[in-house]
């Protein structure tokens, strides 16, 4: 599917609400991802003031899931859509709710690490934190250019990707135990960044959660709970599907 196909209606009005609506997601998924971005700058750099003023910042993220919520609302009472369009507007909905969480993920990384930057640094230097914060921010950019292609491919992708973001996290989650038991001092700061790994695998859990909407739109087909090698069975058909019919 092209994100031209999103402005073929009769109505030139409906038409550009469409087009206006998606830009408007990939508008509030660039502040999303630039709070996350600050968030683990704050974290590396023992930047407190950075931190805090991206926890303060979050209400930029919830202000603009409100004001597209609105423009979802208008469009469905205005428009009466069916179909693939009904279909767009309400993954829409679902996708700004899970943006406005990755905000609140930010928000949270952003306070612990102003709260770390006081505290002694461990000897790995965070280093499992920012291996782990790398994967997720990529899976965070690999969803949106997703969603603005509305490539159901790259989205299975980032699907697959979560996997790996899981896995890193349980090894952090051990390895920050095992830090505890063995010196007590540091239970304080290893909970903290034990905080920050949860953050950033929730965040690659809503990064998940967009995709299988991106799929949803392009393909009608409803992937969640469904185990990752269903999903490509079920996408990969969709996709010989639509070539036939092209």
């Amino acid at each position: 599917m092209e994100v031209e196909d999103l402005g073929q209606h009769i109505s030139r009005r409906f038409n550009a609400e469409i087009v206006s609506l998606h830009s408007s997601v990939l508008t509030m998924g660039g502040l999303v991802q630039e709070q996350l971005d600050r968030a683990i700058e704050a974290l590396r750099e023992r930047d407190s003031e950075l931190g805090l003023q991206v926890a303060q910042d979050d209400f930029k993220v919830n202000r603009m899931e409100v004001g597209i919520d609105e423009d979802c609302s208008r469009i469905l009472a205005t428009h009466s859509p069916a179909a693939g369009d009904l279909r767009l507007i309400v993954a829409i909905i679902k996708t700004i709710t899970d943006l406005e969480r990755i905000g609140d993920e930010a928000e949270k990384i952003g306070r612990l690490a102003a709260r770390l930057a006081g505290l002694e640094r461990p000897s790995t230097n965070y280093r499992e934190l920012r291996n782990l914060a790398r994967h997720v921010k990529q899976m965070v950019n690999d969803t949106l250019d997703a969603f603005a292609r509305l490539d159901a491919t790259g989205a299975l992708e980032v699907v697959r990707a979560d996997e790996v973001v899981d896995e890193e996290y349980e090894s952090t989650y051990r390895q920050g135990i095992t830090f505890m038991m063995e010196d007590p001092r540091t239970i304080s700061r290893v909970i903290d960044s034990m905080w920050i790994a949860r953050s950033l695998e929730r965040i690659g859990d809503h990064c998940k959660n967009i995709c299988e909407y991106v799929i949803y739109m392009v393909h009608g087909k409803d992937i969640r709970y469904t185990s990752v090698e269903n999903v490509e069975a079920e996408v990969r058909q969709a996709i010989q599907q639509s070539e036939a019919v092209s």
